[in-house]
């Protein structure tokens, strides 16, 4: 089979080839309030990455935001749409379709972003049996069982948002802590709703 894994190359984080894994690093300011939410993208066979950084554009080999900071490589044998006998599915030909539909889609924080196009490849391949992933499963996943490049990545998720809650609640108190608790709850809410109470709103 094309995407066997013993015929993929390694993961090599100075290079940024992260062969058919999804991968995701903090965003600047976000992150540093919510560290459970950064940007995401989805890697070709031979470990390029892809994502969708903006209106009708996906980023090539030049991921948004920084380095890849954590990852999880996909087990091909679980993408269904390629283990069908008679057909022509690849990892690379799904990308690329999923590439070519959000070349034309309007980018949007909040209902439009890099996860709905990873979803979408997901999907495609049908991984892990169905085609029911959503931004918020995603997200979980990553959350979850994402690896991580280093220790330097762990430090640069989560030393900013030590030092914004450090001083934050030094200069606001308890203030300063309610306000970052409604802003968490406010963004994951939105997605939570968005994802499985209006449906449609969160495109994928």
């Amino acid at each position: 089979m094309e995407n066997d894994r013993s015929q993929l190359g390694q993961i090599d984080p100075r290079r940024a080839r992260f062969p058919c894994c999804i991968v995701w690093t903090p965003i600047p300011f976000i992150t540093w309030l919510v560290p459970f939410i950064g940007h995401i993208g989805i890697c070709r066979e031979d470990g390029v990455i892809l994502d969708f950084a903006g209106p009708n554009f996906i980023s090539v080999d030049n991921f948004a935001f920084g380095t890849v900071a954590r990852y999880i490589q996909v087990n091909c044998d679980e993408c269904y749409k390629l283990l069908e006998p008679e057909g022509d599915a690849t990892w690379d030909g799904a990308l690329r379709k999923g590439t070519q539909e959000f070349q034309n889609r309007s980018y949007n924080l909040f209902t439009c972003n890099c996860h709905s196009f990873v979803v979408n490849n997901l999907n495609r391949l049908f991984y892990s049996g169905h085609d029911k992933w959503n931004v918020v499963s995603l997200a979980a996943v990553m959350f979850l069982q994402g690896r991580w490049v280093s220790t330097a990545s762990v430090v640069k998720t989560f030393l900013p948002f030590t030092v914004v809650v450090s001083i934050g609640t030094i200069l606001g108190g308890m203030t300063f802590l309610i306000g970052l608790v409604a802003f968490a709850a406010a963004m994951t809410g939105w997605f939570l709703v968005g994802t499985y109470c209006i449906k449609g709103l969160i495109e994928l």
